[in-house]
């Protein structure tokens, strides 16, 4: 949609310790855009996150699609997701978090929602538009001749003694570490060594898992991801070796700044109309990957 504002406004959807900490920030600093305002599914949160950065407060969510053109969402990816194909279908463009969804068929609604209504979608993976990382990407890619890539994301979320705020999130007490951060390790992997062909996955202690993973372009990945590490255990890297030696991912560091970035890559893919690498099919691709090592660790139920 178009509105008669001389910038693009951007709603949010979300009033969690992700949309205070980083959405809702970016939004209010970016001079490309006017943050246009805040729902939630806690009224309360609405207004008093709002209030904070000089927006309103929707009570109607529809009505907060109807005065954007497009909308942030910093919800649980299976919130998100109608949520999503609603706004696509009020002509709002989609700044995304990752994953998408939580199922393959969700993920799918939402790219073919994307697809039908003509508007433009970015999955907000972090590394993919972090100001050190993502040239790294964009970099290893270009260079290619990779032949291994070792990764790992340590998280200490439900580690002994953890105070995060995002402990109490229960999408993630539920899905664990395979669906929050290993979306962040297949953003790099994908482009660096191309589509996954093979994966193989095996549970470690606690939320833990290990994926296997063969690429098209003949790479091989191994990847740990967990959010049950202990504080001082937490970590997380990818190192890549092949024809040229060994290449280390620098430190992501500031996630406000990284989503700032994002906006620019929703507000450049509107304008030109060329979709970005991150888009809804991609987020799509990561849905399907996640499924896929999930269905290879659940529990086999005897009836």
């Amino acid at each position: 949609m178009q509105t008669s504002s001389p910038k693009p406004r951007i709603g949010l959807l979300g009033t969690g310790p992700w949309a205070a900490r980083t959405h809702a920030p970016a939004l209010a600093a970016h001079p490309g855009v006017e943050f246009a305002g805040v729902w939630g599914r806690r009224s309360e949160a609405a207004a008093g996150l709002a209030a904070r950065h000089g927006t309103r407060a929707y009570g109607d969510v529809d009505a907060l699609f109807a005065a954007c053109d497009a909308v942030a969402c910093a919800l649980p990816p299976d919130v998100q997701a109608p949520l999503a194909v609603r706004a696509a279908g009020a002509g709002c463009h989609l700044l995304l978090d990752k994953p998408v969804a939580t199922s393959v068929a969700a993920a799918r609604e939402v790219a073919d929602a994307v697809d039908a209504a003509g508007v433009t979608a970015v999955v907000f993976c972090t590394l993919r538009f972090a100001e050190a990382t993502a040239p790294w990407v964009a970099e290893q890619a270009a260079a290619g001749g990779w032949h291994l890539a070792e990764a790992h994301w340590l998280g200490a979320l439900f580690g002994p003694d953890s105070t995060s705020a995002y402990a109490a999130s229960p999408w993630r007490r539920e899905k664990g570490a395979l669906w929050d951060v290993g979306p962040h390790v297949l953003s790099v992997l994908l482009p660096v060594l191309g589509e996954v062909t093979g994966l193989r996955a095996v549970p470690g202690p606690g939320d833990t898992l290990h994926l296997l993973l063969r690429h098209a372009s003949g790479a091989g990945g191994s990847v740990t991801l967990s959010l049950s590490a202990p504080a001082a255990a937490a970590d997380a890297g990818v190192t890549l070796y092949g024809e040229r030696g060994r290449a280390v991912m620098p430190y992501w560091g500031d996630a406000t700044g990284a989503f700032g970035h994002a906006v620019d890559a929703l507000l450049d893919a509107a304008r030109t109309g060329t979709p970005h690498a991150c888009d809804a099919r991609f987020g799509l691709r990561l849905t399907e990957l996640l499924a896929e090592a999930e269905t290879q660790t659940a529990p086999v139920r005897v009836p």
